[in-house]
């Protein structure tokens, strides 16, 4: 049994190792492809003939404004990740903890509005955000407002984590005079640091990564452009066998932030969605 046992895990770790190099392929070879100096679009070989930092050079050069959207991005981000993670927390600890008439339709109403995809209701919103004069140069604060405003909509996983801590700990605080204020952020948050940082992170993912709903609130105004607009932007260019290296180098950039925390967080990211996926 133990060396059937043995053989077992053998190849099971043989299949996990063929398919973790499978996944990192194409990662190893945008690293590759982000210090090649000799330039070109896509070759026919991996290993850059001459490696350069010169493509990094040009992100932080004078020639563009990459260092400009990058901080875009990351205000947005960093801007709907407390905010999002705030609002969602609020909402879910109500939903959780009280009982009001309306709840259940309330619930039921959020979650048919949230199969509709969000992209339905664009022109809408562009039209209301140009009323605000929050388009093209006020694209960043549009951009936090749209993505922030519907957050409670997304209280699922946290609602059904904050049901899994027993409501006698709030009852017994009640008894010794504890407001709901004091019992969440003193109670109830420290026992839910996996479903918060979980929030966090998915809450910050969104508006990093977002490419449809930027490009169009920027509308071609290119300092209010997020990295994933702006590279793509690049790739459109009539110079797209100049721009692919450096299209690599900052695809790398912006792996980083993301890459980082969730190596830093993934323990509390597992226990926050195996946690959170129980119904309340």
């Amino acid at each position: 049994m133990a060396r059937r046992r043995k053989l077992g895990n053998a190849g099971i770790y043989c299949i996990l190792i063929l398919m973790s190099i499978v996944w990192l392929f194409p990662f190893v070879g945008l690293v590759l492809q982000s210090f090649r100096g000799e330039s070109g679009g896509m070759v026919q070989y991996l290993v850059p003939k001459e490696f350069s930092w010169k493509n990094y050079q040009f992100l932080f050069g004078g020639e563009s404004n990459f260092p400009r959207w990058y901080l875009n991005t990351l205000i947005i981000a960093i801007f709907v990740a407390v905010l999002q993670t705030v609002i969602i927390i609020c909402v879910s600890y109500a939903l959780s903890r009280m009982r009001f008439k309306g709840r259940r339709m309330l619930m039921n109403i959020w979650l048919v509005l949230g199969m509709f995809p969000g992209f339905l209701t664009m022109i809408c919103l562009y039209f209301l955000l140009k009323q605000m004069g929050l388009t093209m140069s006020g694209a960043v604060p549009g951009l936090i407002l749209i993505s922030v405003a519907s957050s409670g909509m997304g209280y699922y996983v946290c609602k059904g984590y904050f049901d899994t801590i027993p409501k006698s700990l709030d009852e017994a605080a009640i008894i010794d005079g504890a407001t709901r204020a004091q019992i969440l952020v003193q109670m109830i948050i420290p026992l839910s640091k996996p479903i918060i940082i979980y929030t966090a992170l998915v809450a910050f993912m969104a508006p990093w990564c977002d490419y449809i709903f930027a490009s169009y609130v920027a509308f071609g105004y290119e300092k209010g452009y997020n990295v994933a607009v702006a590279m793509t932007r690049w790739v459109w260019t009539n110079d797209y066998q100049g721009y692919f290296t450096r299209f690599c180098a900052g695809g790398i950039l912006v792996a980083i932030p993301v890459t980082i925390l969730f190596m830093c967080l993934q323990k509390y990211y597992v226990e926050g969605v195996t946690g959170g996926a129980v119904k309340g």
